[in-house]
């Protein structure tokens, strides 16, 4: 058996795939409606929106098929995602690189296989895909239909990516930040650990705008999001709320941790701007607020808090300046 080979691009790869929130979700009708067509459409019994993680690749969709994943070293969709075109295996029993898959010689007995790669912002992040359990051909004429079908699927992953993203920073949006860190206080509370609330105002942007230009603004939005993705951890939630207000939602991570957490970042913002040219006057004012689930009953009490504790922080420092 031949394991697939890693793409060049797999940490952007990753990241991107990571960023649309779709993995270990439920499943969605408008996925769903899609494989069923394509299991009719080509008679077969398996169809899969195969999303490949790092070590698995994991069913978005999954019809005829009982599992929801499975191994990325045994997988077929790790081969179909290192090229454009459509990966197509008519007898895998007789291909070197998969007679003696898992997959192949135990259930589900995979024979035939046709996966066409979805594409999000360039990055291949997994299959739409096909499996019969007999030897098969695959014409120009399939080739062209699971083509149309996979361009649904990109179509929807696409759909979720702008509306819980922001546009500009690529950084989770209100939206999807309300949505996701709801998530993570009701796993605070059934698991009991502590969860963090950052909220991060940038100071004086208004002028930044004002003497060097929005084009050098946006700039400094999308920097400020990229050194945030950079310096938290990937269970961090981080959101850019609109104009020039962020979020950081530490899960397992006390208020005295975050603070020293936000304290490095500040470390970080400043020895990366003194190395830019022009300098400019990049700061901000933060405020944070640990998750009680007695005094905090949604993520927007959350949210409030730390608003609050960032206002207060902001006015002090304007004071004593």
């Amino acid at each position: 058996m031949k394991q697939a080979d890693i793409p060049l691009n797999e940490k952007d790869r990753i990241k991107t795939l990571k960023s649309l929130d779709v993995l270990d979700t439920l499943a969605e009708e408008r996925f769903d409606r899609v494989t069923r067509m394509a299991k009719r459409m080509f008679n077969v019994p398996i169809a899969l929106v195969s999303l490949v993680d790092e070590n698995r690749q994991w069913f978005k969709s999954c019809v005829g098929l009982a599992i929801q994943e499975a191994s990325r070293d045994i997988s077929f969709c790790g081969h179909a995602i290192l090229g454009d075109d459509v990966f197509i295996i008519p007898a895998a029993s007789k291909d070197e690189r998969f007679a003696d898959n898992p997959m192949v010689i135990e259930a589900p007995y995979v024979e035939f296989y046709a996966g066409c790669p979805l594409k999000v912002n360039g990055y291949r992040i997994g299959t739409l895909c096909i499996v019969d359990n007999i030897a098969r051909t695959f014409d120009r004429e399939d080739i062209a239909a699971l083509k149309d079908l996979a361009a649904t699927i990109e179509l929807e992953l696409s759909a979720v990516q702008i509306a819980t993203h922001d546009e500009l920073t690529g950084v989770l949006n209100r939206r999807g930040f309300l949505s996701i860190a709801h998530n993570t206080l009701s796993l605070s509370v059934r698991n009991d650990f502590p969860v963090t609330l950052a909220y991060l105002d940038l100071d004086k942007f208004k002028a930044i705008n004002d003497n060097f230009g929005h084009a050098t603004g946006d700039i400094v939005l999308k920097t400020f999001s990229n050194l945030l993705s950079d310096s938290f951890r990937e269970s961090d939630i981080i959101a850019r709320l609109g104009g020039d207000e962020f979020m950081v939602l530490l899960s397992s991570t006390s208020i005295t941790e975050a603070a020293r957490v936000i304290d490095e970042f500040e470390i970080t913002l400043h020895s990366y701007l003194e190395q830019k040219e022009p300098l400019l006057d990049v700061s901000f004012s933060y405020g944070i607020a640990e998750f009680n689930h007695e005094q905090h009953d949604s993520i927007e009490a959350l949210l409030a808090d730390a608003d609050a504790q960032m206002y207060e922080y902001k006015h002090t420092r304007n004071k004593s300046e």
